[in-house]
């Protein structure tokens, strides 16, 4: 094909219409924030996370307004693997832009990208998984943990349990890095105040969906608290299975929601304890934050990790902001999260609050019982506090944890 003046000119500006395209999407790129919400949007942890932490993360965005960047979230479903996650975690933060990752529950999916956000130094925030190694054997200088962990758990729930008669144990555990490290240390703290477990039984993860022959295994084993080592959907399933088949044992549910004890109904769910860092009725402000939550998520009230994605991507804008864009796209995940740990926190769900050196973040813990439903006066009016953990006490002691980076 001979070139004529008239497709020369063509061509040329062509070119330069993409040329400029490419720079303009650079420079939008430059300026853009991008947070990637990465959770159980179809299994089993679909309510206590899902599309809620999305919302809610999107509210975070929306409240803090422009600061002279642009924010974008997207979201994706992990499905509960590992591999999944991780691949998942490696093209948002390669191919895709993500800045930093908030959410991940299940645990074997959060070491597997905590693993991934430690090789690339990308800034991750873990909220939804609970194991306690996040900020201990696997903990990485660009890493978060934000609302809860295992050792909190086990120290209010387990501690609480044995404190009121609760001295002998039988657990139904979550075959997986959650519930294994959950079981280890609510032990720890049961066998420290005098209490034996008697026994234990592990069940496949994800998957199990009939927990009878485990909740007979335990009342044959002549215990008198049934330690329920899982979360979600499973949690749910194991409590009302326990109760039509009269398991006469005391529940300690080692993980539970609001939003379970929702799916439960206060019938069932009557007189459980359980430990969470935010409930939606604490204070003004906590209720002042779900009016909010409410407008985005009317039908699935926030719980710890729905506040817990509000909160964290809070507090990392207000990070971004004090840094500047500039130093942000061209530093690392190491020099936002020491910016973080630098800052105070102090939002309306979890209040005042700090970030620890070794990515532990620091909130009150409660102790809750749900309520009767005569002691309901309305929708999800289900927690009596009976009890709160300081901030400096609900977690594990810095020295235990073994972070390596904090040794240097």
């Amino acid at each position: 094909m001979s070139l004529t003046r008239r497709s020369l000119l063509g061509t040329t500006a062509a070119a330069a219409t993409a040329i400029g395209a490419a720079r303009s999407g650079r420079a939008q790129a430059a300026n853009t924030i991008k947070i990637g919400v990465l959770n159980d949007q179809s299994g089993p942890y679909r309510d206590t996370g899902g599309v809620t932490s999305v919302a809610c993360t999107k509210l975070a965005v929306a409240e803090f307004a422009s600061k002279g960047f642009n924010v974008e979230v997207v979201a994706a479903d992990h499905q509960n693997k590992p591999d999944v996650g991780a691949e998942i975690a490696r093209q948002w933060y390669d191919r895709d832009g993500v800045d930093m990752i908030i959410d991940v529950p299940t645990s074997s999916v959060a070491l597997a990208v905590a693993g991934v956000a430690k090789e690339k130094n990308k800034l991750h925030i873990n909220v939804g998984a609970a194991t306690s190694d996040l900020t201990g054997k696997s903990c990485a200088p660009s890493l978060i943990h934000w609302c809860y962990d295992t050792y909190m758990l086990a120290k209010s729930t387990g501690g609480a349990t044995v404190k009121a008669g609760g001295d002998s144990w039988f657990f139904v555990t979550a075959d997986y890095a959650f519930g294994q490290q959950l079981q280890k240390d609510t032990t720890a703290f049961v066998t420290a105040a005098g209490g034996k477990v008697m026994g234990s039984v592990a069940y496949p993860f994800p998957g199990t969906t009939d927990f009878s022959s485990f909740l007979l295994q335990a009342q044959a084993s002549g215990a008198k608290v049934l330690g329920l080592c899982n979360a979600g959907g499973d949690t749910v399933n194991s409590i009302k299975q326990a109760h039509e088949f009269g398991i006469k044992m005391k529940l300690a549910a080692m993980l539970m929601f609001i939003t379970d004890v929702n799916a439960l109904g206060l019938d069932v769910a009557q007189g459980l304890s359980l430990t969470e860092s935010f409930y939606w009725d604490l204070n003004d402000r906590t209720r002042a934050f779900t009016e909010r939550a409410k407008k985005v998520t009317p039908n699935n009230w926030p719980n710890m990790v729905h506040a817990g994605c509000y909160s964290g991507t809070l507090h990392f804008l207000k990070a971004v902001a004090d840094l500047g864009i500039d130093a942000v796209k061209k530093g690392t995940g190491t020099t936002i999260a020491e910016r973080m740990k630098a800052m105070p926190t102090d939002d309306d769900a979890f209040g005042k609050g700090s970030i620890r050196a070794d990515g532990r973040g620091l909130f009150k813990s409660y102790l809750f019982q749900v309520k009767t439903p005569a002691e309901s006066k309305g929708k999800w009016d289900y927690y009596k506090v009976m009890g709160e953990t300081s901030a400096t006490e609900a977690w594990r002691p810095l020295a235990d944890g073994g972070c390596y980076y904090l040794k240097s």
